[in-house]
């Protein structure tokens, strides 16, 4: 067994949120490049320049790249050959909360539905827990803004309504949010489980390499006809126009109830911002 210090975790929760939220993934940019290079309206145009730039500025001056810097998230796996002493989630609650603190970072989370009184660190995250094989803890951190997760849904279709019902789901769901989610979006698809389950999907699914695509020839063609037509719509960047809607679709997939067809759709704004570490 290989024993971890939980002081490490925090340290490595610390650094990964302060970096998320000043520096912009390079994939991402790239894809906002290309995108940029593909759009046709001149304000669309200027729009994503304005996204480039910005980016630029937040990672020469190390600030946020917006003024949400977000809930946090983690995906946690923990190796099933490693121990530790303490409680592993306050360890990362701690690294958030410095990150927060240390960052000069928006603190975004209250403590109740109805008083809404500000934690004022930004904790707790919200994480979700994996026992895997192997000796190392893995954790990948995302700081997810309030805008894009608002127009996000959780919808139980019947099995009949099939992949034109997931199709016409998504397509209403992007269209109707205009530009409240701050496209251009990465969208992430959960299909299958249950409720919570298709909801936990999309929120892995915003998580995913952004050149990959499905295994699966089904979901992998869902994928390209979404990402398609999701740019079809003429939403555009921040919702003025263009061809540029979204930038990535992915779609997770689970076994579900044969009366069921859960389909949840996490939208991710344009500052995706998460990254992957591991101890």
């Amino acid at each position: 067994m290989r024993q971890i210090n939980l002081v490490d975790i925090t340290k490595l929760v610390k650094e990964a949120v302060i970096k998320i939220n000043y520096n912009l993934d390079q994939s991402l940019v790239s894809l906002i490049q290309k995108a940029k290079t593909n759009e046709t309206r001149d304000l669309s145009k200027s729009i994503l320049s304005d996204i480039l730039e910005n980016q630029e500025i937040a990672k020469e001056g190390n600030i946020p790249l917006c003024q949400d810097t977000g809930v946090v998230v983690v995906l946690l796996e923990v190796g099933n050959n490693v121990t530790y002493e303490g409680d592993i989630y306050e360890a990362i609650n701690e690294g958030v909360r410095q990150g927060y603190l240390e960052g000069y970072l928006r603190k975004s989370m209250v403590t109740h539905p109805f008083n809404r009184v500000n934690t004022l660190d930004n904790t707790p995250a919200i994480i979700h827990t994996k026992i895997i094989q192997g000796d190392k803890i893995k954790m990948k951190i995302a700081a997810k803004g309030g805008g894009s997760e608002n127009m996000s849904k959780v919808t139980m279709l019947t099995p009949t309504e099939g992949i034109e019902g997931v199709k016409q789901l998504v397509l209403d769901t992007i269209f109707n949010a205009g530009g409240k989610p701050c496209p251009p979006l990465i969208v992430g698809i959960g299909i299958g489980g249950n409720l919570e389950k298709s909801a936990q999907l999309a929120k892995e699914a915003i998580f995913r390499d952004l050149d990959d695509c499905s295994d699966d020839k089904t979901i992998k063609k869902l994928e390209e006809d979404l990402y398609n037509e999701i740019n079809a719509l003429g939403v555009g960047p921040m919702g003025v126009g263009g061809n540029t809607t979204c930038l990535a679709v992915k779609i997770n997939y689970y076994p579900m109830h044969i009366a069921s067809l859960p389909v949840a759709i996490n939208i991710q704004c344009h500052s995706a911002r998460h990254t992957e570490v591991e101890l």
